[in-house]
């Protein structure tokens, strides 16, 4: 990958958000031409895509079954809890994050018994309390929920070793690897997950349209009869795509186009495993460079994963975050708010079609406003 230019390669604002991203010009080339649901190309596409994303989850084929669902990954969120829980059910949600709070509103929302663990922000979970309350409350938890990459602040959750106890009791295992899959090597099956979710426009760096969830057949099978939802039915989108290829209700076919480009993309870039080395070096770059300028990350360095970082808000009386968020704006570089309930941050993206020289070009951009804002971090 050539460093000397932005690899971006588009005239676009650079994105350094945690989805939509920064995508390649070939994957944005590949919406260019129209493609009929129901045609026998398009019927192939949906099977390759769906094949390749077993593959990707590390698992065999018919072991494990893709399904893509129209709309955002909290949609496909919804169509797992909505589907996957039998009506007598109960989820253990494990939360250090806004996105593990919204598994909380959704089940409340769908009258799904739950029970919570809650941490900080800035801590993993505590797994002997997550063992000793599955141990406790055996036979009523038929499911435990977790969030891989909390976007909220970047630290990655331990899947495997939840799964691990999920599995001692026999409960059901929901991972959302929204902002993790594609990018943070992981196999389903090793960490014992049932439901792997993420969406088209995150680290496989696709363009929005639709979610999808990767399911273990035999657990996906189970579930006949217990949807909330028409729309949301996960195993009848399942059969629909195994009887005849097609979705049940109108697909994003132009996403879809350049969800299979950013697939042949993927695995070029050498899988899972290329793409965090592009995504590791994007993060080091990036901290190294916003602590030399006194930026302070909210999270310790050893809980920090390479997909998104929170830096705190510098303790200045000049330091305005819209002001600083526009004139990077103005300098055709995005970045995004905070969302820590209990700090004041911002957060900058590792992941897209961006390299060292995109990161860079941020730093320099960053500062170059804090001298025109007056502010020292």
């Amino acid at each position: 990958m050539n460093e000397k230019q932005p690899i971006s390669g588009w005239k676009d604002k650079a994105l350094f958000t945690p989805g939509p991203l920064t995508t390649s010009r070939t994957v944005k080339q590949a919406m260019l031409r129209d493609v009929g649901s129901r045609d026998f190309e398009f019927i192939g596409i949906v099977r390759e895509i769906r094949e390749r994303l077993v593959a990707l989850a590390g698992a065999r084929p018919g072991d494990y079954e893709a399904v893509l669902m129209q709309g955002s990954g909290t949609f496909a969120v919804e169509a797992v809890f909505s589907s996957a829980v039998p009506p007598d059910g109960r989820v253990l949600i494990i939360i250090n994050g806004a996105y593990g709070q919204r598994m909380e509103k959704i089940c409340k929302t769908l009258k799904i018994e739950t029970t919570v663990l809650e941490y900080p922000e800035n801590t993993l979970p505590d797994l002997k309390e997550i063992e000793a309350t599955l141990k406790s409350e055996v036979g009523l938890i038929t499911h435990v929920a977790v969030v891989h990459c909390e976007t909220t602040t970047g630290i990655i959750n331990p899947i495997q070793k939840i799964g691990s106890l999920a599995k001692a009791v026999s409960a059901r295992y929901i991972v959302d690897a929204m902002s993790s899959f594609g990018a943070v090597p992981m196999t389903a099956p090793s960490a014992y997950i049932d439901y792997l979710i993420s969406s088209s426009n995150k680290c496989i760096e696709g363009v929005p349209g639709f979610a999808f969830v990767i399911a273990r057949r035999e657990t996906l099978l189970e579930t006949e009869g217990w949807a909330r939802s028409l729309c949301l039915d996960l195993l009848d989108q399942w059969k629909g795509l195994e009887k005849n290829g097609q979705f049940r209700f109108t697909p994003p076919t132009h996403a879809l186009l350049a969800f299979q480009q950013a697939l042949v993309e993927l695995e070029a870039e050498g899988g899972p495993e290329g793409r965090a080395s592009r995504y590791y070096k994007n993060y080091k770059v990036l901290v190294d460079g916003m602590r030399a300028m006194g930026f302070k990350e909210y999270l310790p360095a050893e809980l920090q994963g390479y997909i998104i970082t929170s830096f705190l808000y510098p303790d200045d009386p000049k330091w305005d975050f819209e002001k600083f968020y526009r004139r990077l704006n103005d300098r055709d570089l995005v970045i995004y708010p905070g969302k820590v309930s209990n700090a004041d941050c911002f957060r900058i993206g590792n992941i897209g079609r961006i390299g060292e020289s995109d990161v860079k070009t941020l730093l320099a951009a960053i500062r170059e406003v804090m001298n025109e804002m007056g502010f020292h971090p």
